[in-house]
């Protein structure tokens, strides 16, 4: 079990909640450019995204670009900085990352991905490698594209069941990550292969990864306000738990993170105030706050018999 990448959210904040109510067995950083790590200024700016605590391990770190030469130097430093694997962002439908060649727009240049692939393997000295990717960028081309990163050799394939331009708009199509499955089988190569999409708790992650054969399931979404979600003893969460992690969380923010913008926490917010009477009203007021200070205030007042302190 595994948990997904996103941008603005598994930060270190929220990579140790989750590592406290409910730990999956390995964790993926949010992305990081590739190239911005390999310029003074910008490794400077971008090292805050890759804080990372013991109790967060295994953990990997995923990169995103397009230059070989810089995925080779972007290895060494991760080596450096003692993460436990490498991913490689192949799928994100970002237009600033396909911009500049990255994410999705590696599945329109093959050999450009094989040879990001060998060098990122070059550069990590001996950390697993793993790439995170769709099954195709127009149309699904499981052959042709998964294909060809299966001869570059990953140590992981991470597939999110659907195409670029179908972002999250259709449902997953596991049935293509048991495709992918039979190719790495046919392949003979020792690749792990884990499926991600629509995973709405760890009784449907375990059937889909019965159904489609996967070595793991990776969950992005279904964890999204939701600490709790691979904790296996955790069947129920009330109200004074979500709002006092709520809380919670918005503190390790600020502490870890002093100098980011309080505006990505709205996010978590709106995730976790949802499905409950007059939660509508609370998401309101929360998204009015600028500090944990004040998001303190609103649920203090609203619920004062929750300890939100401490």
């Amino acid at each position: 079990m595994a948990l997904a990448p996103m941008a603005d959210v598994t930060d270190a904040a929220f990579r140790r909640l989750i590592a406290k109510y409910g730990k999956p067995d390995v964790m993926w950083t949010e992305f990081v450019s590739c190239d911005g790590l390999c310029s003074a200024k910008g490794q400077k700016a971008l090292l805050v995204d890759l804080k990372y605590s013991n109790s967060e391990r295994p953990i990997v770190a995923q990169i995103f670009g397009s230059k070989p030469e810089n995925f080779y130097k972007c290895a060494k430093l991760l080596k450096k900085l003692k993460f436990d694997g490498i991913d490689i962002n192949m799928g994100c439908p970002d237009r600033k990352v396909e911009k500049q060649g990255g994410g999705a727009k590696l599945m329109l240049n093959p050999k450009l991905a094989q040879e990001i692939i060998r060098q990122t393997k070059r550069g990590a000295g001996g950390l697993p490698v793993s790439v995170k990717t769709r099954i195709g960028y127009g149309q699904r081309d499981i052959k042709e594209w998964i294909g060809s990163l299966i001869e570059a050799t990953p140590d992981v394939l991470i597939i999110h069941a659907r195409t670029r331009k179908e972002m999250s708009k259709v449902p997953a199509d596991w049935r293509a990550i048991k495709e992918v499955v039979k190719l790495v089988k046919k392949s003979k190569k020792d690749i792990l292969v884990i499926g991600n999409g629509d995973v709405k708790s760890l009784v449907d992650a375990k059937e889909r990864a019965k159904e489609s054969g996967a070595d793991g399931v990776m969950v992005g979404r279904g964890a999204f306000g939701n600490p709790w979600f691979f904790n296996k003893r955790k069947r129920r969460v009330t109200l004074n738990e979500k709002l006092k992690v709520l809380a919670e969380h918005a503190r390790l923010f600020e502490k870890i993170f002093p100098r980011k913008s309080f505006e990505i926490m709205k996010k978590h917010f709106k995730a976790y105030v949802t499905g409950f009477e007059g939660a509508g009203v609370l998401r309101a007021e929360l998204m009015r706050t600028h500090n944990t200070r004040e998001v303190v205030g609103v649920l203090g007042a609203k619920y004062p018999k929750i300890r939100l302190q401490g």
